[in-house]
């Protein structure tokens, strides 16, 4: 519940933080408006700390860059086109905009800027009323023209004019919807729910990289299961990534299975239990967070009834790992975050088969050596994947995990597994061997390299007659 005392003496500090301070009077000096705009004043209210100050006011570009930079020791104007000029004030990074009377031409996402001349009219044009509120200063008046108090009461989520006239200026505001609703807890209004059911297919003239840092940061919030829900139930995912809405497959009478979209939830929500508990200090873990929530998106595409009521998913995890690359790409994701998700979701059923036998030593190396680099992520996600209710089953799972990570840990070490190469580079195989630079010093390296797998390491010496005997039997 919103304490509105603490709240105003949260407004009244953030009025009196000495970089509110000095802008507000460096701008009340030169005759002009300078009020706190958006997120930090809801932040505010509501007792979250304030991060990225951003300032409205009635003076032009170029006004705001003379005033702000006898305060500032550093300016940039690359959004003067759009009315906005950035500084560093005491070190901490700010935005000052002027006052913006926009208008959308329905075909794009991308206004028509035009400034505007009051600080209300700038308000009712922004996405939601809880982010329409703002902080006059030096004065400490706040202005509130759309009820943002209000929902911050309720804890609810509001366009300030029509969603429909909202969402059709600006369809992006639909995904900011789902991800302020994960962020700040709170629920859509019905209407505005409505609204973005009814304009999803509008999201098309939103560029990919738009839509990819939305869905980024709903999935670095405390709360991205709230986030994705929403956009399930409203057919927003279906737009940018129907492989989620996919997931909710239809139950047929003969044959039972577990709810593959709540399956990916709770493994999405376990997996964020689990970050939290094992890198308690760290960043949210995007790509991680990612891999849990499409770890079983080719179950829908390799799904078969089987007699006797049995479901199968044969090869999920390799048809998965193929459909979230290319669903990554479609949405401009980065090639490292790509290639991550696709390995974890490729690796996440590995697991399985040793918890229903103990492995050999080269069994543990092939695991650690085909994780490289995402063998703690592996770790986390493959512990989330248990969802059974089966008690005796999930602690038996838990067993054969901490066991596995046991067993790593003394193989690291015992040799480095981490770093597992064969006894011999490339430049001894050709030496040994007599042989030029191609495919079968690359193949000489394979093999020594399983060598090493299956039986750990030795000395050089045995190296060399291992691969002379191995070399004799090749045709």
């Amino acid at each position: 519940m919103l304490n509105m005392a603490a709240g105003l003496a949260a407004l009244g500090d953030l009025a009196r933080s000495p970089v509110v301070a000095i802008l507000g009077r460096a701008f009340a000096e030169a005759g002009r408006e300078l009020a706190v705009v958006g997120g930090p004043v809801r932040d505010a209210l509501i007792g979250r700390p304030t991060h990225d100050l951003d300032f409205t006011t009635d003076a032009h570009p170029d006004e705001i860059l003379r005033i702000v930079t006898p305060v500032s020791s550093t300016q940039w104007d690359i959004g003067r086109a759009f009315g906005t000029i950035g500084a560093r004030v005491k070190g901490e990074q700010v935005e000052i905009t002027t006052y913006r009377a926009d208008s959308y031409d329905g075909e794009t996402r991308k206004p028509v800027v035009a400034f505007g001349d009051n600080l209300e009219g700038d308000l009712v044009r922004r996405d939601f009323t809880v982010n329409a509120m703002a902080l006059k200063v030096p004065e400490v008046k706040l202005v509130d023209p759309t009820g943002g108090v209000e929902d911050l009461l309720a804890g609810a989520l509001r366009t300030p004019d029509d969603p429909r006239v909202s969402f059709g200026d600006d369809p992006l505001r639909m995904l900011r919807a789902c991800r302020f609703s994960a962020q700040l807890g709170f629920e859509i209004e019905q209407g505005t729910r409505d609204a973005i059911a009814e304009l999803t297919d509008t999201l098309e003239i939103v560029s990919a990289e738009r839509i990819q840092s939305e869905f980024v940061r709903t999935m670095q919030t405390d709360d991205p299961v709230r986030g994705v829900r929403a956009m399930v139930d409203t057919g927003l995912a279906d737009e940018f990534l129907p492989e989620l809405s996919a997931m909710r497959l239809e139950v047929d009478e003969h044959h039972h299975h577990k709810d593959v979209y709540e399956h990916s939830l709770t493994v999405l929500q376990q997996t964020i239990d689990l970050e939290r508990e094992r890198r308690p200090d760290a960043d949210a873990d995007v790509t991680l967070r990612i891999a849990a929530l499409l770890h079983d998106i080719g179950k829908p595409r390799t799904r078969r009834l089987e007699p006797g009521g049995i479901v199968s998913f044969h090869h999920h995890d390799i048809v998965g790992s193929r459909m979230a690359s290319k669903r990554l790409k479609k949405l401009k994701f980065d090639t490292a975050t790509t290639q991550s998700v696709a390995k974890l979701i490729g690796l996440h059923l590995r697991f399985f088969g040793y918890s229903e036998g103990a492995w050999t030593d080269s069994a543990v190396r092939r695991y650690v050596r085909d994780a490289g680099d995402e063998l703690e992520r592996l770790h986390i996600l493959t512990r989330a994947d248990v969802t059974t209710r089966n008690q005796r089953k999930a602690r038996r799972l838990k067993a054969a995990y901490d066991d596995i990570e046991d067993r790593i840990a003394q193989l690291r070490e015992q040799e480095e597994v981490d770093a597992i190469r064969p006894d011999l580079d490339g430049n001894e195989i050709q030496r040994i061997l007599g042989i030029s630079p191609g495919p079968a010093v690359g193949k000489a390296y394979r093999f020594l390299l399983e060598l090493r797998l299956d039986e750990g390491p030795m000395s050089p010496e045995d190296a060399e007659e291992r691969l002379r005997a191995w070399w004799a039997e090749q045709p």
